[in-house]
């Protein structure tokens, strides 16, 4: 697992702790829909925004273009563009 995806990783099943929210598929993988994963839209809020303190950057707010994921592996993706371009 590269530095990236275990951060995000862990922030993600922190945010799920904070937010007494419960995983709700037996691991993350890159196919799992965020939507059925455990957090609702509140849960991804805080989420982006503790990455945004981890990482110094919000990918979503960078883009010209609004793009939802829909998969882990897609939120995974988003942030990896963003820190290839630096």
């Amino acid at each position: 697992m590269n530095d990236l995806r275990q951060k995000i990783t862990v922030q993600f099943h922190e945010t799920l702790d904070a937010t007494d929210s419960k995983l709700l598929v037996d691991e993350l993988k890159d196919d799992t829909v965020l939507l059925d994963s455990g957090l609702d839209s509140l849960g991804f809020a805080i989420l982006v925004a503790r990455l945004e303190e981890e990482l110094e950057f919000d990918p979503f707010v960078e883009m010209e273009d609004a793009v939802y994921p829909v998969t882990f592996g897609d939120f995974i993706a988003i942030y990896e563009r963003r820190e290839a371009q630096e």
